[in-house]
């Protein structure tokens, strides 16, 4: 799949006005009142601009801040991470490498061990992200959504 990022106007007509705000004018979307927070489905989560896989719902845990949060990415050249200093102290913002949409934070406060989350990988990071930044591809929609490739991240795997 080719993923790529739109021009300015496309991604203003394609977006809503919350997803906008969040992934071009580096905003957060409201804990709890966004729809992938407490998403248990198998899937993956996409850049909702470009279509970039980012993470896997094998990696997503309930962090108890209300927003999606993933102990690791799909791969290590999805993401940009960069200083963030626009609030109290610097935090490590998380930008997509293709469409650069600004996705959310990661933290150092994530699991550690498997005992912390049922399906995550213990990383020791907490990926939160804002769910207005993300499209989520449901297991059973991937290979005619075009994701087929990630479909071998489910074989063997039970989320029960």
């Amino acid at each position: 799949m080719n993923y790529y990022k739109p021009d300015q106007s496309e991604i203003k007509n394609k977006l809503s006005k919350v997803e906008y705000y969040v992934t071009q004018q580096d905003g957060t979307e409201p804990p709890y009142v966004n729809r992938y927070w407490n998403n248990k489905a198998e899937g993956i989560y996409v850049d909702i601009v470009s279509g970039e896989p980012l993470f896997s719902s094998f990696d997503k845990y309930d962090s108890g801040t209300g927003w999606p949060s993933f102990t690791k990415p799909l791969d290590d050249v999805s993401l940009v991470e960069k200083e963030d200093h626009k609030l109290f102290a610097t935090r490590t913002e998380v930008r997509s490498s293709i469409a650069d949409s600004h996705l959310g934070h990661v933290f150092p406060d994530g699991p550690t061990s498997t005992s912390d989350t049922k399906t995550a990988t213990p990383t020791g990071k907490r990926y939160c992200m804002n769910s207005a930044a993300l499209r989520f591809i449901a297991k059973e929609d991937l290979e005619s959504e075009g994701y087929g490739e990630y479909l071998t991240l489910f074989d063997g795997k039970d989320k029960a």
